[in-house]
């Protein structure tokens, strides 16, 4: 294999070759509220440890601030930011919403980040937006507890609302793709967890509308799906089209080798993020080669259930790099 794509390209249709492709991502906090910080720090990231794909990372609230929402940096350790206003107070809220154009100033800027990143990177790196799940971007919209309140109150009037964050999500991805700016989604689903939600629900409030936007992104070659959390519905997600999936495979079921049978997807996973920051190298190069293992290194992009933390040494990035290369 001479480049990213093509390793990735054969690894996605199960040939043989010459070593599992890794990846890892992490957030870029302040650098992520700006289109060309966001794209130069991501550079840098892949400049270092040249991953086998690039997954742009920005904060959740980049699809969410043209409808009002604030949110704000306070140290984290994955990255991630906090919200300190919410546009969905009542269950009539939710119909209050508005379709977003790609052309919407926050939506515009991820694009322009984009933009940045596809010409630098060239054709031959394989380029990943991350799009969070209506129901994940309804969570943030309105905060977790309420979301399931309104959920079991007032159904319809959620179903409302996802129906606009819907719309809205899949203008976002067709303008992407109509650009040629990604080659993939990292769609993120934050659901389908056995303690948030009854099958029945998930399906009814995630799959439903999750379907909806792989089908916008159908035309890309390397749509990943994160199944986020513990308990997850596993069999629920495992037919989704996309081309491969990550979940928490270290800390929740099933494990990489259980999953082998249950879905036709590259497996995304092997390292455990808590070892990423507080493991050793030796540690990093142990949960590698055990996924290796449990897969026969076929069907595996190696990586961790989620996002790198930012607080993850140099040394232990570096070896989960180097652990391919064994």
């Amino acid at each position: 294999m001479t480049t990213h794509r093509e390793r990735m390209e054969a690894c996605l249709a199960g040939k043989i070759i010459d070593r599992p492709p890794v990846a890892l991502w992490r957030h870029f906090p302040v650098d992520d509220q700006n289109p060309e910080k966001l794209a130069a720090a991501t550079l840098q990231w892949q400049k270092t440890y040249d991953w086998d794909l690039v997954k742009v990372t920005p904060a959740s609230s980049f699809a969410l601030k043209d409808w009002g929402v604030e949110d704000q940096w306070r140290g984290d350790s994955e990255g991630t930011r906090s919200y300190t206003k919410r546009v969905i107070s009542s269950v009539e809220d939710w119909s209050q919403l508005t379709i977003l154009d790609a052309d919407s100033p926050h939506l515009a800027a991820q694009l322009k980040s984009l933009s940045i990143l596809r010409a630098a990177l060239g054709p031959d790196v394989p380029l990943i937006q991350t799009v969070f799940s209506p129901l994940a971007q309804a969570k943030n919209l309105a905060g977790g507890e309420k979301l399931l309140a309104h959920i079991r109150m007032r159904p319809e009037w959620v179903g409302r609302g996802l129906e606009i964050i819907l719309e809205s999500t899949r203008r976002f991805i067709r303008a992407a793709r109509a650009m040629g700016l990604i080659d993939g989604i990292f769609y993120a689903v934050q659901h389908a967890q056995g303690h948030l939600l009854t099958k029945d629900e998930f399906v009814e409030f995630g799959r439903s509308y999750d379907l909806q936007v792989l089908e916008s992104a159908r035309m890309l070659w390397l749509n990943i799906l994160h199944a986020h959390g513990e308990n997850i519905y596993f069999n629920n997600v495992a037919d989704y089209p996309v081309h491969v999936i990550n979940w928490h495979d270290r800390d929740t079921a099933p494990t990489l080798n259980d999953a082998l049978s249950r879905t036709r997807s590259v497996l995304c996973g092997g390292l455990r993020r808590e070892t990423m920051v507080f493991g050793s190298a030796e540690d990093v190069d142990a949960e590698a080669a055990d996924a290796f293992q449990q897969t026969n290194g076929r069907r595996l992009l190696l990586g961790t259930g989620c996002v790198v933390p930012i607080i993850a040494p140099h040394g232990n990035l570096l070896s989960a790099r180097k652990s391919v290369e064994a």
